[in-house]
């Protein structure tokens, strides 16, 4: 048997005739950027959420930035990120000209916390990012404290965590303002790019939908200096029809990954935390075998991924003088394996029994 790391086909099947049918009809309209179909999804996602602004846009990476620049955060301030993380968390702090501090991740979690945070705090900071990876929500209170002691903003990256909650809340909601990610391989994904912030602050949500549409505030009277960040008719169609099944599809990752966790619990191996409100972008076990089960598992026709295999302060681009043992650690042990929506129980058992094979004999 050979399994994909990830099939986007089988999840698209399932609507397949929706979506010739939702593009069929932006191509009747000839309406391709901005328009009704951006407006009904700005508000569809905002009613999801139970937030008061969402604002689309081009792609995470952008709605990261569009915040950071919608709260004036900029040169000679300073942003803290986890290491620990996709790129675009730092990338975006060194666009608008501050400094990325880098956070550390504690040992029984892939989250940033308040801990690890507390002792980066200084005079220059001015915003915390904190990345609910792998759907895997921050433990977020202790985090709002600190920003609210130090008056500092708190941005929730929210890429790889659409519909997972936190004490009640969906995550988005939670801090000053969030960043969501709809590439095509996201738990809510587009047909391409596109991105959103979300907001309660009335201020920020108009500030960033001037900036991401080269600040005007009508056709061609720019009163702020902006950029060219829209998400187009097509993809707000697709994701607003999308949106409709987020539940159910989140539904079926908890179903499968519950058959790797009850497989799985007695392998000398760190599981993902299976906490109820969790969404399962990825199913990562973490073991200092890593390299050696990923071989075995190719052998077998399985496909793995590392997600990340060097955490950003290492990268050559970004390297710093800080150690971040769990980080580092985390970096060289970790590997994910297939789970997605229309994957086949008999697969899912498929892995298990060679991980578990594997894990018995270590070689």
């Amino acid at each position: 048997m050979k399994v994909s790391f990830l099939d986007l086909k089988r999840q698209q099947a399932e609507i397949k005739e929706k979506l010739l049918t939702t593009t069929s009809n932006i191509i009747e309209e000839g309406w391709y950027i901005g328009g009704k179909h951006v407006t009904q999804f700005e508000h569809a996602f905002s009613g999801y959420l139970k937030a008061e602004n969402c604002i689309s846009c081009a792609n995470g990476t952008d709605a990261l930035e569009l915040i950071l620049k919608g709260f004036g955060i900029g040169k000679g301030d300073e942003v803290i990120v986890p290491s620990f993380t996709w790129v675009s968390d730092a990338e975006v702090v060194h666009a608008v000209g501050a400094r990325p501090v880098f956070a550390d991740i504690p040992m029984d979690s892939y989250c940033i916390s308040g801990e690890t945070i507390a002792n980066l705090i200084t005079s220059k900071t001015k915003a915390i990012i904190v990345v609910h990876l792998y759907g895997i929500p921050c433990h977020m209170d202790p985090i709002i404290n600190l920003g609210k002691e130090y008056g500092i903003k708190v941005i929730e990256d929210c890429a790889q965590a659409h519909g997972a909650s936190y004490m009640g809340k969906k995550v988005g909601t939670i801090g000053d303002a969030a960043a969501f990610s709809f590439y095509p391989t996201k738990n809510l994904g587009a047909l391409g790019d596109g991105g959103a912030i979300i907001t309660n602050d009335a201020t920020l949500a108009q500030t960033v939908r001037l900036l991401k549409d080269h600040g005007q505030k009508a056709r061609d009277e720019h009163v702020a200096i902006g950029e060219n960040s829209r998400l187009d008719a097509l993809q707000a169609a697709v994701l607003s029809l999308k949106l409709s099944y987020l539940d159910q599809w989140n539904d079926e990752r908890r179903r499968l990954a519950q058959i790797y966790l009850s497989g799985m619990n007695k392998l000398d191996m760190k599981l993902p935390d299976n906490g109820i409100d969790r969404v399962f972008h990825l199913f990562v076990i973490q073991t200092a075998l890593r390299n050696q089960l990923r071989k075995y598992l190719s052998e077998h026709g399985i496909e793995t991924a590392i997600h990340y295999p060097v955490p950003i302060h290492k990268i050559e681009a970004y390297q710093v003088s800080e150690v971040l043992p769990n980080s580092e650690r985390a970096a060289g042990e970790v590997l994910s394996l297939p789970l997605y929506p229309g994957m086949e129980d008999a697969e899912v058992e498929y892995i298990l029994d060679h991980v578990k094979a594997f894990m018995s004999t270590g070689k």
